[in-house]
């Protein structure tokens, strides 16, 4: 590309980056196409997610602004294969990933690369990295996800300060985010939920009570929609109006490791917060 922001290549590199001093990684990157430019918001996480990319382009646009279009391979994360639903079949829609959405809410085109000689930019990346970077986790014998993150972050800028090259033309592509966007809003998951006669939705294998409220004491048999933020947060909207939130809490100490996320009713937290900043 000619400009800095016409296109971004994204990937997600899972590689034995510690040498066995801890378990694989995986570096969730994104690269310039005009100027070989890597951003400094890139981390390590243990595996590909939909909010692992969100947070990874909430990071960059938020600071940036909006780029033209997104690269990326046939991943699940970005491509699906389900067959369209009625409604999309109506408004003759492609069938769309949660970041699939999310990015053309946001006006980014996604491309899809068919083979990794087609994101050849992203790819070189990785082999750079997979040198010069493992060799610096090497020398400060970096054994953890934190350890590692904090050894790509004062990498990155020296790999730009060689690497970054001038665009063909100087006029940057980025657009501004518009006042009435809020990134955190777009750059999230969004699923259906019908609310049960006891006012609770499912949810990860959990039931999450939903408050009484102004708009109504109860939601039974309501359709809301349900938002996962990529702080991890839940919100419950129906109507546009947001009527619950919850946030992700450890679970008991006694309890065995699991993946269960147990959530935790926002709304004094919430009150008390507004009080502090008042």
């Amino acid at each position: 590309m000619p400009r800095m922001a016409m296109m971004f290549q994204t990937d997600g590199s899972f590689h034995d980056w510690l040498e066995g001093r801890g378990d694989y990684l995986t570096l969730i990157g994104t690269i310039d196409d005009a100027t070989k430019w890597v951003p400094e918001d890139c981390f390590f996480a243990p595996r590909e997610t939909t909010l692992g990319y969100m947070r990874l382009f909430y990071d960059l646009f938020r600071k940036k602004g909006l780029p033209l279009s997104i690269y990326a391979d046939r991943h699940s994360i970005f491509w699906t294969e389900r067959e369209p639903t009625e409604e999309e079949q109506l408004l003759n829609k492609r069938p769309k990933t949660q970041l699939g959405r999310a990015l053309e809410e946001l006006g980014i085109r996604l491309i899809p690369a068919y083979s990794a000689q087609a994101k050849g930019r992203i790819e070189r990346l990785w082999g750079t990295f997979q040198d010069r970077l493992v060799s610096e986790m090497r020398l400060k014998g970096d054994k953890s996800e934190t350890e590692a993150n904090v050894t790509l972050k004062e990498f990155i800028p020296q790999y730009n300060k060689r690497f970054t090259r001038n665009p063909k033309e100087s006029h940057p592509a980025w657009r501004p985010i518009p006042p009435e966007i809020d990134l955190k809003q777009i750059l999230c998951t969004k699923e259906q939920r019908t609310v049960a006669n006891d006012n609770t939705i499912a949810w990860k294998g959990e039931r999450l009570q939903i408050p009484p409220s102004k708009i109504s004491r109860s939601f039974a048999k309501c359709q809301v929609e349900v938002r996962h933020l990529i702080n991890d947060t839940i919100e419950v909207y129906y109507k546009s109006r947001r009527i619950a939130r919850f946030s992700p809490r450890t679970a008991r100490e006694n309890a065995p490791q699991s993946t269960i996320t147990h959530w935790e009713d926002l709304r004094y937290t919430q009150k008390l917060s507004e009080r502090q900043v008042a």
